[in-house]
């Protein structure tokens, strides 16, 4: 397992959830939540002032495929800020599929007793939670980085 902080990151249409490891890449936490500006790209210098503040060694940002392993609308919006990040981010930006972690982040909101529609913000990050964590468990039990990085043509695994 390589050693460094990765952040981990759920883009949607309104907010970006990030969520970071500790040093050892064991376990992610939640950050915060970052508007999301769909016109431009004023999301990207919060976003690069929390991959400088954190140190991050990469970024791991979620493909929204779908269930059939497709691409969606969405996938291609992820792509989108992950382009916008990597023209001013020097750290290397990697996919990994995130299918199923909101719903997953949903979940553990209602075992808490918390309802997901009031704690938006928190759900976004919680679904960067279980991207990043999924994201480390894979590099651990395979021993190779996860996911591909960008403008890599295999196929996200």
């Amino acid at each position: 397992m390589r050693s460094g902080v990765r952040l981990g990151i759920d883009v949607g249409k309104a907010r970006i959830g990030v969520a970071r490891s500790d040093f050892h890449g064991m376990l992610a936490s939640p950050v915060e939540t970052v508007p999301r500006d769909l016109e431009g790209d004023a999301h990207v210098a919060p976003l690069v002032a929390l991959i400088q503040e954190h140190e991050a060694i990469e970024v791991l940002i979620g493909l929204p495929l779908a269930l059939s392993g497709n691409e969606t609308a969405s996938t291609q919006d992820a792509r989108k800020v992950a382009e916008q990040l990597a023209a001013v981010c020097p750290v290397p930006i990697r996919f990994v599929d995130e299918r199923l972690s909101t719903v997953s982040a949903s979940a553990q909101l209602r075992a808490s007793g918390k309802k997901p529609s009031r704690s938006r913000d928190r759900i976004d990050q919680l679904a960067a939670v279980v991207i990043l964590q999924n994201a480390l468990e894979a590099e651990r039990s395979s021993g190779r980085p996860p996911g591909t990085l960008l403008n890599d043509e295999s196929e996200v695994r």
